[in-house]
């Protein structure tokens, strides 16, 4: 008999799309039933989203993706994380009286490079023209959708530090001097116009390519790019450090920006072999874990008992460690993988979970970077552990200046898959750039004002960003594609439902609905940079008992409500090629859609 679910898998041969709003997963199958490919909804649904949910994503963020191409017979990685501009120094930022990078404002911002990301994905992988795919989203903007009720609160929240601090964003988000109710019809004009004449511009040119390359040239060295720069040639604005600051991104900068496609890195665990984007992420984190637990049985344990809990965070902890010390930029800094995913530095590591739970942050020693782990610790010292909640964003009191992320899972009847995880850009990270309808994005915050690091700011160096899709082969081929929103939670949450998914037998909706933990032990990537030693949160569905034997082993717990915690969405291509796709009720907004 099958298990309840709150929603049904999604089952069908013709394509299925899975995102974090129903109205762009809606978006998305318009445009398999237009013809396009996972690609082209893919794009489709990213441009949507960014109009649906602003405070989680924006045409000035980020954008990793990993996408399987049928032609090409391999996974590959669209790298849309800008870096830090030339003028991004940690001398300037330190004369700044700045000793953490703040979470919004102009000193956060890196060349945003979602836009890019998306026009390379279209023009290389899709077939659809730049009209079709950007007709959705340009509609929405201009015709309008309804509000959120979590836009609404933020907007709200924010209404009075926008009227003084960031005009431009309060009329864009204020229109009328009120924050928009609930599920009013909500448009964003200037952003419509600002897509419609990208899509003019590049009509003038002959040839898709050209046009999908005429409209990056509009965003990065043409139009867009000029408002962008007149804005911060005089711009000085408020942000989280209590001082008003101006920025250092230049046009210069935006005309030498482009995306590119790299390999991914992988794993092979029971049977799968997991791609995730490379170290410029926090990707390999999952990698790191599933080396970890492969030595523990854990399909002897109840998935949703204290033993599988424990486990999973305490080899958590380790590999979240690994990741404070050795992730980066590869271009800028060695970063050892090999070592890190290797059986015998796991076996020695996998020895350190205990019974108990550890309060300790304990990276590894790699042979040549002692220096590099004994300056990283020293600098982690002098942040003070929080009893506030960290991490999560979604999570975090909605008038709070945070934000968050966006998913989007495609899969369509030739066999393409996309796994995408879009952010940055959110309405909080800074001012609208007046004209434009859009922000710039703050994921400058994860780089540390500590000089010799792989993650120090560096002019031309990627942040180690959060953003952290997955996909997962099965004897060879490419069959699960997946991933959440949630900052330093992503691969957290992702874990927990691939370990459920591969050693239980669970469906995908099952996987995706069974109780989600995380926990904030090791430093946030977010501003600023907190962590909580031992604590764990877990949603009360858990029940009592399991939350208190996790509390006898030593674990801090917090508490959740039910079906509060995760925005998980996945699809998978069976090797017959039936189709599948989950989306979380949590949240009640992911939703799957397929035939």
């Amino acid at each position: 008999m099958t298990s309840f679910t709150t929603r049904p898998e999604i089952l069908g041969r013709f394509g299925v799309v899975t995102s974090t709003h129903w109205i762009a997963s809606a978006v998305g199958m318009k445009i398999l039933e237009q013809g396009g490919n996972a690609f082209d909804a893919a794009v489709a649904t990213g441009m949507t989203l960014q109009v649906l949910e602003p405070h989680l994503n924006g045409p000035g963020g980020d954008m990793p993706a990993l996408v399987y191409s049928k032609a090409k017979g391999k996974i590959e990685v669209i790298c849309a994380q800008g870096a830090a501009p030339a003028g991004a120094t940690i001398e300037h930022y330190r004369a700044e009286g700045l000793k953490v990078i703040p979470g919004d404002g102009l000193l956060a911002t890196v060349i945003p490079g979602a836009f890019d990301g998306w026009m390379l994905m279209l023009r290389d992988y899709g077939r659809l023209s730049l009209a079709e795919v950007m007709a959705p989203a340009i509609w929405y903007a201009e015709n309008g959708h309804p509000m959120l009720p979590r836009v609404s609160a933020t907007i709200e929240g924010l209404g009075d530090f926008f009227k003084k601090e960031w005009p431009s964003s309060y009329q864009t988000w204020l229109p009328g001097g009120a924050a928009p109710a609930p599920y009013s019809n909500f448009c964003n004009p200037a952003l419509a116009e600002t897509w419609k004449l990208i899509v003019q511009t590049a009509e003038a040119k002959r040839g898709r390519e050209a046009r999908i390359d005429a409209a990056r040239d509009a965003f990065y060295r043409g139009f867009v790019a000029e408002k962008i720069g007149d804005f911060l040639e005089t711009a000085e604005v408020m942000d989280a450090s209590g001082s008003r600051h101006r920025g250092v991104l230049s046009m210069e900068d935006l005309a030498g920006y482009s995306a590119n496609i790299e390999a991914p890195v992988t794993y092979d665990y029971h049977g799968w072999t997991v791609a995730k984007c490379g170290p410029w992420t926090q990707g390999p984190v999952l990698l790191q874990a599933l080396a970890l637990l492969k030595g523990i049985d854990l399909a002897a344990m109840d998935p949703n008992g204290a033993d599988f809990v424990h486990n999973v965070v305490e080899a958590k902890k380790l590999a979240y460690a690994d990741r404070e010390v050795y992730y980066g930029d590869p271009d800028h800094a060695e970063v050892p993988l090999d070592v890190l995913l290797s059986d015998s530095y796991n076996e020695a590591r996998r020895a350190l979970i205990g019974d108990k739970a550890s309060f300790d942050l304990t990276p590894g020693t790699v042979p040549g970077f002692e220096g590099q782990r004994t300056r990283t610790l020293a600098m982690l010292d002098a942040i003070s552990a929080t009893d506030q909640t960290v991490y999560e964003p979604t999570m975090a009191h909605l008038s709070e200046k945070k934000g968050d992320t966006v998913h989007i899972d495609v899969i369509d009847n030739e066999g393409n898959m996309v796994s995408t995880t879009p952010s940055g850009g959110w309405l909080q990270s800074s001012p609208t750039i007046p004209g434009l309808g859009f922000c710039l994005n703050s994921r400058a915050q994860m780089y540390w004002l500590e000089p010799g690091l792989p993650t120090s700011l560096q002019p031309g160096r990627r942040p180690r960003t959060t953003l952290t899709p997955s996909m997962a082969l099965k004897d060879g081929q490419p069959q699960l594609a997946f991933g959440t929103p949630g900052g330093d939670q992503q691969d957290q949450w992702q874990l927990a439902f691939f370990l459920r998914y591969v050693h239980f037998g669970m469906n995908l909706q099952e996987a995706i609905d069974a109780p989600l933990f995380h926990t904030s032990h090791f430093p946030a990537s977010f501003y600023p940079r907190a962590r909580q030693p031992g604590m764990i949160m877990a949603e009360k569905s858990f029940g009592p008992a399991v939350l208190d034997d996790l509390r006898a082993r030593g674990h801090l717990i917090t508490e959740a409500e039910e079906w509060t915690v995760g925005r998980l969405t996945a699809a998978r291509r069976d090797p017959d090629g039936l189709l599948r796709a989950a989306a979380t009720p949590r949240l009640m907004q992911a939703y799957a859609i397929g035939r």
